[in-house]
Order: C-alpha cells, then structure tokens, then sequence
C-alpha cells in the first residue's frame, strides 16, 4: 500500500525560500498510526527519497489533528534560476509513493 493510499490530504508547499514541507492528513486515528508506526516512514528512508540528508529533515506529528508535516530542505531557494517548483507544490509525490 502506497502512503497516498492512506493520507486524506498529501501536499507539499514551501516554508520559506528554503524549505518545504509536506502535510499529511489522515481520517482516523488508526490511519495515522498505521504511518507513524511503519518502519518506511522514518528520515533515513525520506532521505533516500529526495536525496537528502537524514539529519536536515524533521518529521513533525499533530496526533491531536491526525497530521504529520515532514519538513526538507530545498535544493535551491524559492525563485531562484535552479528553482523548477516556485511554489513547492509539486514535492510531495515521492512521498506520496511511499511503500508503507
């Protein structure tokens, strides 16, 4: 199963010329928890995923609101000549693809 698959909501925006982060939304809890708990869903593997050091990426669970953002650095600033996603809302998909 896909993680899109199981997130209501998957979108990615930017937070700040040189972040992006990645919301995750789920219905219920036992959606949310079946994320957190997986063994894909960890830095190491989101690292791999956008060629990113595990250290720089920082995953953020709202258990409260069902939510997780994932946090990653960009690889050039918003707007820059190197920049393919001004809005960052296109960074989501290798997540979104994940293998839970």
């Amino acid at each position: 199963m896909k993680l899109y698959d199981i997130a209501f909501v998957c979108r990615s925006k930017n937070a700040g010329p040189f972040q992006v982060t990645i919301d995750l939304m789920f219905k219920d809890l036992e959606s949310y928890k079946k994320i957190m708990d997986s063994a894909a869903f960890n830095v190491e593997k989101i690292g791999e995923l956008y060629n990113v050091a595990p250290a720089d990426i920082a995953i953020k669970p709202f258990e409260r609101i069902l939510t997780v953002k994932v946090v990653l650095p960009r690889n050039s600033s918003s707007g820059s000549s190197k920049d393919t996603d001004v809005y960052g809302s296109q960074q989501h998909f290798p997540l979104a693809n994940l293998e839970i």
